[in-house]
């Protein structure tokens, strides 16, 4: 008798900062995605994939839901389109406290897919509070299931895995098993480097600086990266590098360690600082850094 195989898209949504990427992190059981306590820190659609003996789910860490003022923006909001249309699965996340916001959840209202909420952050629940906004959310929307989690502490992923198998298609793998991301291993390095950069600088720094790794050369001792960062101003390029290149020489070591980690390997890390004017308003230059086909 042949074992029923299912496999599935499974988008994770919400505003920035409800903590999607902490909990597609915890799902995948690897740091797939940048985590930072500062909003905005998603901004591509990334992929990790749990394989089992007889399912394949495709999680999507989607960009924060917001209203798009650059031409970077409109990029990332057209990744929460697309994950809309192709799931299989929709995980609505939002926090404790969050309150519905009629313009938010207008795109969800005519979707036919398997929709489940998930209340995240009940690790800071008190007295009565968690049932509360379970009976608030059940008034307002029309769910599959409201979930409460926890994705810091891993509390009900468990029943939330065994309700995404239960609603998953019968279908064969997309990917193969021993896949775990569409992402590359150049992208994550990319994305290593710039979480250092949301980790080290205040304000606009981290929402005005892109980071490309034009070199990436894996030997078999040693990764030999070399990466570029671009800010939008001359002023910029200065705070990124700091009183005698110190916050640069900080954020390549923390970088260096957090590489190795991930990759199991040594890394020598080389970084570059240029200036590329308005790139966040720039078609040309999204496409560059892989924003736009």
């Amino acid at each position: 008798m042949s074992v029923t195989h299912k496999a599935g898209f499974v988008s994770i949504v919400g505003k920035p900062n409800v903590g999607k990427s902490s909990l597609m992190n915890k799902l995948v059981g690897e740091n797939l995605s940048t985590i930072t306590a500062k909003a905005q820190t998603t901004r591509h659609r990334i992929m990790g994939i749990l394989n089992g003996d007889d399912f394949q789910i495709v999680y999507s860490d989607t960009p924060g839901i917001l209203e798009p003022k650059y031409d970077l923006h409109k990029a990332m909001m057209s990744y929460v389109r697309v994950s809309l249309e192709d799931a299989d699965i929709l995980l609505i996340v939002v926090e404790l406290e969050e309150k519905y916001d009629e313009e938010l959840f207008l795109r969800f209202k005519n979707l036919t897919t398997p929709m489940i909420l998930l209340i995240n952050k009940i690790d800071l629940a008190k007295g009565s509070q968690l049932t509360d906004k379970i009976e608030y959310w059940k008034t307002l929307l029309n769910p599959k299931e409201i979930i409460p989690v926890s994705a810091k502490t891993g509390e009900n992923l468990d029943r939330l895995l065994t309700v995404i198998k239960e609603n998953l298609p019968e279908h064969p793998g997309y990917y193969s098993k021993d896949e775990l991301t569409d992402k590359s291993e150049r992208f994550f390095a990319q994305e290593i480097i710039r979480e250092k950069i949301f980790t080290n600088y205040d304000q606009e720094i981290p929402y005005s600086t892109e980071v490309a790794v034009d070199h990436f050369k894996d030997e078999e001792t040693i990764i030999r990266i070399r990466a570029v960062i671009f800010v939008e101003r001359d002023s910029q390029k200065g705070i990124i590098i700091g009183k005698a290149g110190a916050a640069l020489k900080k954020v390549g070591t923390e970088a260096r360690v957090d590489l190795e980690t991930f990759f199991g390997k040594k890394i020598f890390l080389e970084t570059h600082v240029k200036v590329a004017e308005n790139w966040r308003k720039q078609k040309q230059r999204l496409r560059q850094f892989g924003y736009l086909e």
